[in-house]
């Protein structure tokens, strides 16, 4: 058995409410959470601020070979998504046939589990993209 309860504690307000950094300052928004600014590099006025909830898909790749705990789910596709406020994030796209899966294409949010540990451990949940028509 794994100690996930760091891994997966709920309130994590990147895994699951895809909230990042604002800078009031200079208007950039950054995910995950920043404590420095980037921008000008030191404590600038950061604010919690939620990610939008849909983008494209700027790069995939499929992945046949997947890492330990996660066989059950190859082949399965990971890409960089460009959400509409132009901040990138990687996630696993899920529920997407493989004809629709290019650069370019719309994606939203979507709540899943990752992993569960054990028949009866802990289930870890996060987000994910699909693609939208």
């Amino acid at each position: 058995m794994r100690n996930l309860l760091p891994l997966i504690w709920r309130k994590i307000p990147e895994r699951y409410n895809l909230i990042g950094s604002r800078d009031e300052e200079t208007g950039k928004e950054y995910f995950p959470q920043r404590k420095i600014s980037p921008a000008v590099r030191r404590r600038g006025k950061l604010v919690d601020h939620p990610m939008p909830r849909d983008g494209t898909i700027y790069s995939y790749s499929l992945v046949h070979s997947a890492p330990t705990g996660f066989e059950v789910e190859s082949p399965y596709f990971i890409a960089i998504i460009e959400l509409s406020n132009g901040v990138r994030i990687l996630s696993q796209l899920v529920d997407s046939p493989a004809e629709r899966v290019k650069m370019g294409a719309k994606v939203k949010l979507v709540f899943r589990k990752i992993f569960e540990d054990e028949a009866e451990g802990a289930i870890a949940y996060g987000y994910k993209f699909k693609v939208v028509q």
